[in-house]
């Protein structure tokens, strides 16, 4: 492993991080924002989830964007959209331009989700390819601890009406540092042949430790030819039905766990079951330390005890936390239960939907189709989580424990269309699954 691939991979992967700290950070704003803004349940949804909306827009025509600049060129314009959204959000003089740069920062969101994975995949040889690629989920969780963490501090620092500026200010920081390291990294090998400039993909492929760099570089070549023999293969056809489905709901599900919800308004949470400002912020830094923990403890099991069953232990434990939760909020007892039950939802969440969403959906779809695939399924992902992220305080306006005991009828049904529907494709060839899903 060369030095050239870490500080690639690294970078890559900083993209992560930043995803993960832009979208946490606005959990422990939302009750200064209300009172600031004199914002109603719907005006707070609106607030949360116009980010989510720029990160639907963003990852939709990211791809777009790195085949025609390539992907380290279009990184660096989600690295400017990130610094301009935290600047603007930190001198915000109305509730519409916080708007306007909270919907810049999710352009930069949804295209680094995109944008970061491909390059890495792009860059790392076959060998070190799964983890390197791994990287860019573990920096998007350590993105949320740290963004739970900067809440928590600044809160300590008692700055009054200004604190929430602060705290969605701060991103500047990593974003800028973003920025000036993509200028030291080389653009992706494969991009480059696709603009045939081999001599420069050839010096890339050398610099990133390939062990036979012309051989790689002919390979890489015949792809990108087989490929655009593909490219008007359309997805929507009779025989990828269970694909689509599976990708479809896989991603619902998701979201329908309430995850983001829980993850974008946990300080909200915390203040309505009665906590401190300062104690809710120090239990949202919690949930964040066992989401990292339970997301590395995913990735070490996806390929013992399988995609499927990781799921199934996931919707029985997620649903038991959500009841439970919703229990707490109906009955109003039992209230120093709460953190602990949310802190076991998030790690039976990190090791099942966590770990798993997106190495299925690669899964599923034969190569063909599979761009068009991952993108149908990471559509249906942040779509739904724009809506929970919506409709979320409006629920919970009029009844604390309806969006959890909601949440929790959706695990549970998840559990028997997993069981009835989801193949398990752990220790397969993709063209043994694509026989098994009954595709020729």
């Amino acid at each position: 492993m060369t030095p050239y691939l870490v500080k690639s991979t690294a970078v890559g992967a900083l993209g992560g991080l930043l995803f993960g700290f832009d979208t946490a950070v606005i959990a422990g704003t939302t009750q200064q924002l209300t009172v600031t803004f004199n914002l109603t349940s719907f005006t707070l949804g609106l607030t949360v989830s116009i980010g989510l909306i720029g990160t639907v827009i963003g990852a939709m025509s990211a791809g777009v964007v790195g085949q025609r600049i390539g992907g380290r060129e279009a990184l660096r314009i989600m690295a400017v959209l990130y610094t301009i959204s935290a600047v603007g959000c930190a001198f915000a003089w109305n509730w519409d331009a916080l708007l306007a740069f909270r919907f810049i920062g999710g352009l930069g969101i949804g295209g680094s989700s995109v944008l970061g994975p491909v390059y890495i995949a792009e860059l790392a040889p076959a060998k070190w390819r799964g983890r390197m690629v791994g990287l860019f989920q573990i920096n998007i969780v350590i993105g949320i601890l740290l963004a739970y963490l900067s809440n928590y501090l600044i809160v300590l620092l008692n700055l009054g009406a200004a604190q929430w500026r602060w705290q969605l200010g701060v991103a500047a920081i990593p974003s800028v540092l973003f920025l000036i390291l993509l200028y030291g990294i080389p653009r992706s090998s494969r991009w480059l042949v696709t603009q045939n400039k081999t001599d420069e993909a050839l010096e890339v492929l050398k610099m990133m430790g390939s062990p036979d760099s012309e051989a790689e570089l002919r390979e890489i070549m015949d792809s990108i030819h087989m490929e655009r023999g593909m490219a008007a293969e359309p997805l929507f056809k009779r025989r990828y039905r269970l694909p689509i489905f599976l990708a479809i709901t896989i991603g619902l599900f998701n979201q329908l766990s309430g995850i983001n919800a829980i993850l974008y308004y946990s300080n909200f949470i915390f203040a309505a079951a009665g906590f401190s400002q300062v104690s809710g912020a120090l239990q949202t830094v919690l949930i964040g330390l066992m989401n990292l923990f339970a997301t590395l403890l995913g990735m070490t099991l996806i390929d013992k005890l399988g995609r499927r069953t990781l799921l199934l232990i996931g919707s029985v434990g997620t649903a038991l936390c959500l009841a439970g939760v919703a229990a707490i909020f109906y009955t109003n007892t039992h209230l120093n239960a709460l953190v602990w039950l949310l802190v076991a939802y998030i790690g039976f969440f990190a090791i099942s939907q966590g770990a798993v969403i997106w190495v299925y959906i690669a899964e599923v779809f034969p190569n063909r189709v599979r761009a068009k695939g991952q993108s149908l399924g990471s559509s249906s992902h942040w779509i739904m989580n724009a809506i929970i992220s919506f409709s979320f305080p409006v629920l919970a306006k009029s009844s604390g424990g309806l969006p959890f005991a909601f949440f929790a009828c959706m695990m549970a049904l998840q559990f028997f269309v997993v069981l009835f529907l989801y193949p398990e494709t752990k220790g397969i060839t993709l063209e043994q699954l694509q026989h098994k899903l009954g595709i020729n």
